[in-house]
């Protein structure tokens, strides 16, 4: 008799169940039970409260500081391989450690490489993530990675807007890339920041290349941390002319004082997912939710079909 591939499941880590319980509520399951045991100095331990034996799983959690977040990813991992599931599939939003892609002064380490093979090493057989840092990380894997871009879910909020003399702004030189990209999509202009640091979250100066004038500029980027860099250039943009700035960013770190920044910048709005969850409220966030997206391609991995119209800016 042919082998029936039993329905999937899907599990989610402490940090992401709200996330999680929306997936698996439009992937049409319900959310696997897990419990957490924690010992008085900290140390907890996650346990599979259902069958897991020759399923395919699904483990939902983003690995945004603190470490706590990577390590329970790591322990649901471990123990799916010691409960004899099928595949195992790191189902992370937001790829943390993402920055640390390099060496780029001696003696440090590249973290998102460590990352990935921790969680490989854990048992996981599959990873799905969303806007990586840098798009040579899925490199860093032996593992099939599936790296879904968040445009799917912007672009037809941006279309939505209608706004006139539409300009596409890249808030660094690294970020050029995915900025060209969502102007080829808009057909519109493309501008971009160049800024220096004098250290990691501090910029100690920023220049626009490109004219704003009388434009209504987007800034994309995939993550925004403590909303320097983001609100010192919407507050250059709109000096220089423009009519209005918003910013896309796909993981809502927003560390620090980075809510006192938005509040004060001349950001009209900042549009996120809901890959991380937010601190606080803000009236000037708009949040997306990915939950959709997630759902779709988890379904399509699962039954062996393409997702690969979900790679497409």
């Amino acid at each position: 008799m042919p082998y029936e591939m039993p329905e999937a499941k899907i599990f989610a880590c402490s940090q992401s169940t709200y996330l999680a319980e929306k997936i698996a509520e439009t992937y049409g399951v319900k959310l696997g039970k897990v419990i957490t045991s924690t010992y008085s100095d900290g140390e907890f331990q996650p346990s599979y409260e259902e069958s897991i034996r020759g399923t395919r799983i699904f483990i939902i959690g983003s690995t945004h500081p603190g470490p706590k977040n990577l390590m329970e990813m790591l322990l649901m991992i471990d123990a799916a391989k010691r409960a004899s599931a099928r595949h195992i599939t790191a189902v992370m939003p937001y790829f943390g450690w993402a920055r640390q892609d390099r060496k780029d002064k001696p003696r440090v380490p590249i973290a998102a490489k460590l990352v990935a093979k921790m969680l490989e090493a854990a048992g996981a057989t599959r990873i799905i993530t969303m806007d990586l840092h840098a798009d040579q990380i899925q490199g860093f894997f032996e593992k099939p990675v599936d790296h879904l871009f968040a445009s799917t879910i912007f672009l037809p909020y941006l279309k939505s807007l209608n706004l006139d003399n539409l300009t596409i702004a890249s808030p660094d030189m690294g970020g050029s890339k995915r900025a060209y990209a969502y102007s080829k999509a808009l057909k519109s202009d493309v501008v971009i920041c160049y800024k220096q640091r004098a250290k990691a979250n501090v910029i100690s100066h920023m220049e626009l290349i490109g004219d704003v004038t009388g434009k209504n500029v987007v800034l994309v980027d995939d993550m925004v941390d403590t909303a320097g860099t983001l609100t010192k250039a919407a507050d250059l943009m709109m000096e220089r002319g423009a009519l209005s700035v918003r910013a896309i960013c796909t993981h809502p770190i927003l560390s620090g004082n980075a809510y006192e920044k938005l509040e004060n910048s001349k950001l009209e709005e900042l549009i996120v997912t809901n890959s991380i969850p937010l601190r606080q409220e803000s009236k000037k966030l708009r949040v997306l939710s990915c939950s959709d997206l997630f759902a779709e391609v988890m379904n399509n991995v699962h039954h062996n079909e393409s997702i690969s119209n979900k790679f497409v800016m």
